[in-house]
């Protein structure tokens, strides 16, 4: 019976250290991983293509031209943001482009192809806490988001009169940790401008109508940006050194 119980107690010894040994080591990943530093911001670039949609494009797919953009982005939480942005992109599209029917272009159809100016900001929700899962316990790499904003619209062409505009941006996207300190970002958006005139003309239809939105032209873009965390949270200065 001795020798029974000094094995039994040998073994029970042999698995409390184990057990220990594993404590330690989750103890340790887990001071790691509060270690590693949260970062507050992100900024970059991007590049994609824009489109007109008005009076004379209706299409998704026509008159895309590229776009570039340069962006920073405020990180509320891992599941919320706010960004800004300014972008620069070209403005397509004609009576040859849609099938709609307008007297005055018949004989001679009316095309223009002007410069796009687009400074905005936006609020991001991400369906999931977005991160490398180091600086926040259950983040993931890859979350896709809504987003809504306000936005300023400039144009101006060789035959078009300097328009400046609001426009009201919601799109959709995906964000993906490339890196520690790397995202990758591909976003759609639809801006709705308050103007009719992106295009150089005002009510081809000649139809009077009234309404923040009613008969106004609009854009969407896709980008792809990348961007690179900065500024670190110090988390001796917000009490979250634990």
């Amino acid at each position: 019976m001795r020798g029974v119980k000094t094995y039994i107690t040998i073994k029970t010894a042999t698995w409390l250290r184990g057990l220990m040994v594993i404590c330690a080591i989750m103890l340790t990943t887990t001071a790691k991983a509060q270690e590693d530093p949260e970062y507050l911001m992100d900024a970059g670039a991007g590049i994609g293509m824009v489109g007109y949609l008005g009076d004379f494009n209706g299409k998704l797919t026509k008159c895309l031209q590229p776009m570039g953009t340069v962006i920073a982005r405020y990180k509320l939480s891992p599941r919320m943001a706010v960004a800004v942005d300014a972008s620069y992109g070209k403005l397509k599209g004609g009576s040859t482009y849609t099938d709609t029917y307008y007297p005055d272009y018949a004989n001679e159809p009316y095309e223009f192809n002007n410069n796009l100016v687009d400074a905005g900001a936006h609020f991001e929700l991400n369906f999931l806490p977005y991160g490398t899962g180091k600086e926040y316990r259950g983040a993931k790499r890859l979350t896709p988001f809504t987003t809504i904003g306000i936005g300023a619209t400039y144009v101006w062409g060789n035959d078009t009169k300097s328009i400046f505009t609001m426009n009201i941006p919601v799109g959709a996207g995906v964000k993906y940790k490339a890196a520690d300190r790397i995202n990758v970002t591909l976003q759609w958006t639809a801006h709705f401008s308050l103007s009719d005139q992106l295009d150089g003309r005002k009510d081809p239809y000649q139809v009077i109508s009234s309404g923040l939105f009613k008969n106004t032209d609009c854009y969407h873009r896709l980008m792809l940006t990348i961007t690179y965390d900065i500024w670190s949270k110090c988390k001796v200065c917000n009490n979250n050194d634990d």
